[in-house]
């Protein structure tokens, strides 16, 4: 048996607060993955999910490097500040081609703050007018988030759905 380093306690409880919502149906989980890059010694970690009855999905990816690990499990360079992860949310939105992309982006900025880093981008075959575009829509915080925040990522999944249905609407 191993000690849990800070991205294993995190991951376990923004998936914990994500399956409690599935089971209580308010959610319907997609996609679950947990990558060991073992030539890099870092760890991914993702999880999607969608609301009943609509399209929009978001995924939470939680991201450690070695440098986290290092930081919490090598006495020479314990560093209680590079103990944890970064956290990365994706929102992915199939529509019609024609699209007011500010009201997107604002509806972002409203829910997430303009400290974060919001991007978008968009996914579109150009022979194809007829299709629809996958728009995805990407909030990163910037920072190294620690177990400190532990209580914020689970805030963070009631955000995640206020903004699918704010942008499903």
């Amino acid at each position: 048996m191993f000690d849990p380093t800070a991205f294993d306690n995190m991951k376990v409880v923004i998936e914990g607060a994500l399956y409690d919502r599935d089971i209580k149906g308010e959610i319907i989980i997609t996609d679950r993955n947990d990558f060991i890059n073992l030539a890099k010694m870092s760890r991914l970690f993702d999880i999607s999910f969608h609301l009943p009855e609509r399209t929009g999905i978001a995924k939470v990816e939680m991201n450690s490097t070695i440098l986290n690990l290092s930081a919490e499990l090598l006495p020479s360079v314990q560093n209680e500040q590079q103990a944890g992860c970064y956290v990365r949310l994706e929102f992915l939105l199939n529509h019609e081609r024609k699209q007011n992309y500010d009201v997107l982006q604002n509806i972002l900025l409203d829910i997430w703050g303009g400290s974060r880093n919001i991007s978008l981008a968009i996914q579109l075959h150009p022979l194809e007018t007829d299709k629809k575009v996958l728009t995805i829509l990407t909030v990163e915080f910037g920072r190294l988030i620690t177990e400190d925040q532990m209580d914020d990522m689970v805030d963070m999944v009631d955000y995640m759905i206020t903004t699918l249905e704010q942008l499903d609407n």
